[in-house]
């Protein structure tokens, strides 16, 4: 199907079988669409079937966007790549270099998952070398007629990047700009190993210089009023790192502090008042676990360069 308007549509790609996880933005262009996050190859089936429902295949898929490299947004680019050979994949050059020799993230990813690698993600494979398109942030794609600047967004994770389109006004923003799941949040997706609040803040500064009109999460879709949605979530991110930074202080065993921490945004998504599967969904597109592993791991490593006198600094 040959689209002639350049609306971003949506596909759910039922994560773990639950709506409203991870979402794959179909951006049409001249001769087909590119994807911005394909997903898991766990959720290859639900992909398929997603461009089925648009009357496309994976057939006509001239690209993919890769906003950062960890699992449920980039997993299947190397399934996908050696599917549909020469099939460009662009990502940020650290995150390049690990999908063309993926063993380093691997290792890392599976400390976090143990067994439940194959379940949650699926077959994982190298990006062929003559697919991968590296950025550094700066660029202007030129692809099928579209054209799209994108900029170096660390913070979240330090091989991100956030992709705009200056004739819809729609950034495409990945995990830069949190998780918003039935309405609640955006709320900061904070897994190790290298969130850098500072960083994460002067990236929200690259995303508000293009003034977009809409934002595009990964978890999960399209929200409106941008400017206003990232001057809330500044504020978010300042206010989660501070809470870590108070109950560290505090002290205490390291598994007792994960659970408080696990139960209090826990306790947040009730308070909300979702839906069960909602609040699954929230904790399956940012594990409250892992938000607090990435947490203490910064705290931590802040303490290592200042001192103790760190923990009573300003979050950054």
């Amino acid at each position: 199907m040959h689209y002639t308007d350049r609306m971003t549509r949506l596909l759910d790609l039922q994560f773990q079988g639950c709506p409203g996880v991870i979402a794959t933005a179909v951006l049409p262009c001249d001769g087909g669409v590119v994807l911005v996050d394909p997903g898991p190859s766990s959720c290859l089936p639900a992909l398929e079937a997603g461009l089925d429902g648009l009357g496309l295949g994976l057939r006509d898929v001239r690209g993919l966007l890769l906003t950062h490299i960890h699992l449920d947004h980039a997993g299947a680019a190397g399934t996908l790549a050696r599917r549909h050979p020469g099939l460009p994949v662009y990502v940020h050059t650290l995150g390049a270099w690990h999908l063309g020799k993926p063993e380093k993230l691997l290792a890392s990813a599976t400390r976090l998952y143990g067994a439940d690698m194959d379940r949650l993600w699926g077959e994982f494979v190298a990006v062929p070398a003559e697919s991968l398109k590296p950025l550094s942030g700066g660029e202007t794609l030129a692809l099928g007629g579209r054209t799209l600047e994108v900029a170096y967004t660390p913070g979240h994770a330090s091989h991100h990047v956030t992709y705009f389109d200056p004739d819809t006004g729609v950034a495409y923003v990945g995990d830069t700009c949190g998780v918003r799941i039935a309405g609640l949040g955006p709320l900061p997706a904070t897994p190790p190993p290298d969130i850098d609040p500072p960083k994460w803040q002067a990236s929200l500064t690259a995303i508000e210089a293009w003034r977009p009109r809409q934002l595009f999460l990964t978890h999960f879709g399209a929200v409106d009023d941008a400017m206003s949605v990232l001057a809330r979530f500044r504020r978010d991110l300042v206010d989660v790192v501070t809470r870590a930074r108070d109950l560290l202080r505090q002290g205490g065993d390291d598994r007792a502090l994960e659970a408080q921490w696990t139960e209090q945004l826990r306790s947040l998504v009730r308070e909300a008042g979702l839906s069960p599967e909602a609040r699954r969904a929230a904790e399956l597109a940012a594990p409250f676990d892992q938000g607090w592993q990435g947490l203490v791991r910064y705290w931590r490593k802040r303490v290592e360069r200042e001192g103790p006198g760190a923990l009573e600094a300003p979050p950054g």
